[in-house]
């Protein structure tokens, strides 16, 4: 039986990286992997969807660009070849894990892993049956898509975020359950494709857990692209036909009514993989498995890290927890810090927040001054055709000090960066207002926003 120092399971964004940081601190590692390096956020997630999200906004810039002079054609679709340029980018990134396990000499089981009772790992793979061991264990077996039991769904045919990008062709109509961060970036690819597409939404808006006046300009953005979001709805049943599936649903209010659609997306959020690990009769928090700041379990040795243990459920702090939970595999004592978790919406426009949200804030009883800076006046955004946006900045008002930011518009998930660094450092409103920043951007609003908080804005 091979035995190493730190076992993996799970080779997603935070298993890969646990690995790699254990390795790199001289241990000897392994790291099995069911499905293929990179996860779901590689495979099934992130990447793909933001392939394809690249591939809808140059669509709208071509229709928008028709207004400013520029024309062509009419445009047509090959979803064959795009679903082709989306494996070809996971293909380069999946190599390049492939090429970081070699190089940190990680040794790769590709199989299924299942910890038994005293801590030995049994792989099923293609070929024979392996067992190994670790003296330290890393759980990261992320998550698959919760299936609602919905009347009818059994007999129905349905999509969810995994199974999506399999689509052969382009559905002239879709209704997407679920508002949350993945049901609207799926929206906007399929609106771009010319699909009538159809939000149902529990909550009584989109994106719930964002800043509502974020989540009020998508959804006008959604209904300018023909998108129709039904909120404060549910789905009581499905009914399969030949050609097409009939969704019936009721508003909160008791209103009936049926949807007919050619596709059917679900996209009501997502339930942690704990079957590998059902011996070793962890505690839990509720469908998660507990874990303290150091991302240990409530057996000694055992870790475990991203969708397995809720929270923000996002690949990159699953990233970060792989990194703490990598390091005390090793034997270090580090902590893990959730102060500064970007959180990035790639829709058209993209919505970027860092830090609280006002309703937060309100909740929280913390004493708060807030400003919301539109982007109408903003010469990059208004050259760019996207002055829907705006950035809108929370800040303690007797010292300062950067509680929140949230912007909507383009190229926001790359900008976010600026106020993330701000609240990890304990920056300051004044701090912020004396940076100069370069002119035209989008991200003069940053610079906007602090120098109106304190009152000596120019434009503000």
């Amino acid at each position: 039986m091979n035995k190493y120092d730190v076992a993996v399971i799970g080779g997603g964004p935070g298993g890969y990286v646990a690995a790699i940081r254990a390795a790199k601190l001289g241990k000897k590692v392994a790291l099995i992997e069911n499905l293929q390096l990179g996860g779901t956020c590689l495979n099934r997630g992130c990447i793909p969807s933001k392939t394809l999200l690249r591939h809808a906004d140059i669509i709208e810039s071509i229709e928008k660009a028709q207004n400013w002079g520029i024309e062509t054609g009419p445009i047509t679709f090959s979803l064959s070849k795009m679903l082709a340029r989306k494996n070809q980018v996971i293909e380069q990134l999946r190599n390049g894990i492939s090429y970081l396990m070699k190089q940190n000499k990680i040794m790769v089981y590709n199989g299924y892993g299942q910890i038994n009772a005293d801590n030995t790992i049994s792989i099923k793979t293609a070929g024979e049956d392996e067992t190994i061991s670790g003296d330290s264990i890393i759980l990261a077996t992320g998550s698959k898509p919760i299936i609602p039991p919905i009347p009818g769904l059994e007999q129905a045919s349905f999509y969810t975020s995994d199974t999506v990008f399999d689509m052969e062709k382009i559905p002239d109509s879709i209704v997407i359950v679920g508002g949350g961060i993945i049901g609207v970036e799926l929206a906007n690819i399929f609106s771009s494709l010319r699909a009538s597409v159809t939000i149902v939404e529990m909550g009584e808006r989109i994106l719930p857990n964002e800043d509502i006046d974020a989540s009020k300009t998508l959804l006008k953005t959604l209904k300018k692209k023909n998108v129709t979001v039904l909120t404060s709805t549910k789905v009581t049943q499905v009914e399969q036909q030949t050609q097409s599936q009939l969704i019936h649903i009721e508003t909160a209010n008791g209103k009936k009514e049926t949807l007919e659609t050619e596709a059917l997306l679900l996209s009501v959020g997502r339930s942690p993989n704990v079957s590998s690990f059902a011996q070793l009769e962890l505690e839990m928090s509720g469908p998660f498995v507990k874990v303290d700041q150091q991302m240990a379990t409530s057996k000694s040795g055992i870790f475990a890290i991203g969708d397995l243990i809720g929270g923000w459920q996002l690949a990159h702090v699953a990233s970060a927890e792989g990194l703490v939970a990598g390091e005390n595999a090793a034997g270090g004592q580090e902590k893990i810090n959730y102060k500064v978790v970007p959180r990035c919406v790639y829709t058209n426009p993209e919505i970027a927040s860092v830090g609280l949200t006002e309703e937060e804030a309100k909740q929280k009883g913390i004493d708060y001054k807030v400003v919301k800076i539109d982007h109408v006046g903003n010469g990059r955004a208004l050259a760019y055709g996207d002055k829907e946006g705006f950035t809108k900045l929370i800040a303690d008002p007797k010292y300062g000090e950067i509680l929140g930011v949230t912007m909507v518009g383009p190229h926001v998930t790359e900008m976010i960066a600026e106020p993330s660094a701000f609240i990890h450092l304990e920056g300051t409103v004044d701090e912020m207002a004396s940076m100069i920043h370069a002119h035209p951007t989008v991200s003069e609003s940053v610079y906007e926003a602090a120098a109106s908080w304190l009152g000596t804005g120019v434009h503000h």
